[in-house]
């Protein structure tokens, strides 16, 4: 009973109903019939009081769901970006760990257009070229993923800097130029070609 009042206060944040529920001994990492947790529910309701409450007493960052989302995961994924920024501060977020595609926190961020959350992640030791189970990096999915505006120019620039491999080419042999320069994205075409895209 605990555990369900945990989710809800995570889920509405309610910080000071959490606390007052873990301090009686409600189990931090308790989980609901698709294996979330309450931090994990915190992050789905971008819920930033509830989630560094959470936090701070010590829940699992990295605890999955049925479908394999973490609370790190899922942040990055969807530009939660308080609460990324939480984790990441911890020192625990296990930043190799991968979703139900195969793909680190990085691929997704990337491809959703989350820049700030881009930025973050390149701060830590993440592997910018992790190929996910679609045969694609970060930077491949900033290009095939996107609509080539300022948004995932921004990424792809972030990427690129960051020392991102801009000839690590898809699964069926593909370049990212060419994905570029076939979807008639200019800008994109000239940033690689300037960091020696072939």
């Amino acid at each position: 009973m605990a555990g369900a009042d945990l989710h809800r206060a995570a889920a509405a944040d309610d910080a000071d109903r959490i606390s007052a529920l873990i301090a009686s001994g409600a189990a931090l990492d308790s989980r609901d019939a698709d294996q979330r947790t309450p931090l994990l529910m915190a992050t789905h309701a971008n819920a930033i009081g509830a989630a560094s409450a959470l936090i701070a007493a010590g829940a699992d960052v990295n605890a999955k769901d049925r479908i394999s989302d973490t609370p790190f995961l899922y942040a990055a994924a969807e530009g939660r970006l308080e609460i990324l920024r939480l984790i990441l501060a911890t020192g625990r977020a296990n930043l190799a760990d991968t979703n139900r595609y195969g793909g680190t926190g990085l691929i997704p961020a990337a491809h959703h257009g989350h820049p700030e959350v881009v930025r973050e992640l390149l701060r830590t030791r993440i592997a910018v070229d992790h190929v996910n189970r679609l045969g694609w990096t970060a930077l491949l999915e900033t290009i095939i993923l996107s609509d080539g505006g300022p948004v995932h120019q921004d990424i792809l620039r972030q990427l690129i800097a960051a020392g991102a491999d801009v000839n690590l080419a898809d699964g069926q042999g593909v370049s990212p130029l060419a994905h570029a320069r076939s979807r008639g994205y200019a800008e994109m075409v000239r940033m690689l070609e300037q960091a020696g895209a072939r």
